[in-house]
């Protein structure tokens, strides 16, 4: 995908938005080397690192407002044909997926739409089940924008911290390595606010009970 490496290696507010919104529909463009190599050119004053985290956000918004559609409008069958087809193995997207971001959906209800947008592997799926679900879009758009807008917030944490740490050429290395590390504090952290949910909830039914 030499498309991809221009657009990665020219990021402005426009490439941000793009890439932040292919990456919310089912193309396979890592957020954390968008987000957060922007962030790093923005603590040496080539950006704005509010307006990357604002560009990053609607870019998101717009690609899971797709996905949303999709599912709102196609339905599953031609949801998971897509899946298992040649286009989307080429978007490294398959039936199984697809059915573990829906079962995520159905277990959690409305809040995984946020927690979602934090947990790789399911972050770019989780509109399409809100979609399926035929949740209110608004609802989705605003729990998008607070799930999406939080990960944007740590990726450009990350880029700004390494603007200080670590010299250009070893940026994409260090993306990464930090990457897992956010990865399983961020699973730690939401799996901690689904039980508080669900405790809340449970408690709250057996007070009414």
């Amino acid at each position: 995908m030499n498309w991809l490496s221009t657009l990665l290696g020219n990021l402005n507010y426009g490439t941000i938005f793009l890439l932040m919104l292919l990456e919310s529909t089912v193309i396979p463009v890592p957020s954390e080397f968008v987000v957060s190599p922007a962030a790093y050119h923005a603590a040496g004053g080539n950006l704005d690192i509010w307006l990357v985290i604002l560009f990053a956000t609607i870019g998101a918004d717009c690609g899971a407002t797709i996905n949303y559609l999709a599912g709102h409008y196609l339905g599953r069958p031609i949801i998971y044909r897509f899946a298992n087809s040649k286009w989307g193995k080429m978007c490294l997207l398959n039936q199984q997926k697809v059915e573990k971001s829906e079962k995520y959906f159905y277990d959690h209800g409305m809040i995984a739409t946020i927690t979602g947008r934090l947990i790789p592997g399911i972050r770019h799926l989780i509109s399409i089940p809100a979609g399926l679900a035929k949740m209110n879009y608004w609802k989705f758009l605003l729990y998008t924008t607070i799930g999406a807008g939080a990960w944007n917030c740590i990726l450009a944490a990350l880029g700004w911290y390494l603007h200080s740490a670590v010299p250009e050429d070893q940026l994409t290395e260090k993306i990464a390595e930090y990457g897992e590390y956010i990865k399983v504090f961020i699973l730690i952290a939401v799996v901690i606010a689904i039980v508080y949910f669900v405790l809340k909830w449970y408690f709250k039914r057996k007070k009414h009970a």
